[in-house]
């Protein structure tokens, strides 16, 4: 690999870890969003630690953890309920879910969402490096501020705006849609759907995530 082929491989790994840590960076802020604010840097600090973990862990098995039928299907499941979580979750019944309002239960949050989010990253990063171990450490090492950085910034605006959280929860279920697709499971019935019906599923499963934690928002209010 030549120089300028080298430059090129960098610059798409930046570009897969500015698009593919972002949704890392919006699980940390989600799940930081209730701590107090002398506990949301450690959260921050920790989840993206264990982001970082992950993907060390993971790049050695990619490949062969993506071809496991099911395995994308069962974690973009787990992904769906964990963005129903921090959707229907209000800051005012913080007595009536203790772990969430933690900085060991925001940790826990974010370290099972990362282990399920963090595999189309190091997917993605692993074929464009293509073997070779310093740009897959690259890759790696790269993700550590845009996670930490991004998650504090997300944190603010969701303070600031809390209505963000929907978007954010969005991204989430967008995201657990898109990985259930790619299951190697549903390969053979993939000429059932129509180019148009692929990408509707991931809108249409964004509408139920967020009708659902509407509906059980406003339905804890009136109790």
């Amino acid at each position: 690999m030549d120089a300028m082929e080298t430059l090129l491989v960098f610059l798409e790994i930046v570009m897969i870890n500015l698009l593919l840590s972002g949704d890392n960076a919006v699980v940390i802020a989600m799940a930081g969003r209730r701590l107090p604010p002398e506990q949301r840097r450690r959260a921050v600090w920790w989840g993206a630690a264990a982001a970082i973990v992950l993907r060390c862990v993971l790049t050695l098995g990619a490949i062969a953890l993506l071809n496991v039928p099911y395995l994308q299907t069962a974690g973009a499941f787990l992904l769906f309920v964990i963005a129903y979580q921090l959707l229907a979750d209000k800051k005012d019944k913080a007595e009536h879910s203790r772990a969430a309002s933690t900085l060991a239960g925001a940790v826990w949050t974010i370290v099972v969402a990362d282990f399920v989010m963090s595999l189309d990253n190091v997917l993605a990063v692993a074929a464009v490096a293509n073997g070779d171990t310093i740009l897959l450490i690259i890759g790696i090492v790269m993700s550590i501020p845009i996670i930490i950085w991004g998650s504090s910034f997300i944190m603010r605006m969701l303070d600031r705006m809390p209505g963000l959280l929907y978007l954010g929860g969005g991204l989430l279920g967008y995201t657990a849609a898109e990985m259930a697709l790619g299951d190697p499971a549903w390969k053979s019935y993939a000429h059932l759907l129509t180019f148009e019906a692929e990408k509707l599923i991931p809108i249409m499963a964004v509408a139920i995530l967020l009708v659902i934690a509407l509906w059980m928002r406003k339905k804890s209010q009136t109790e």
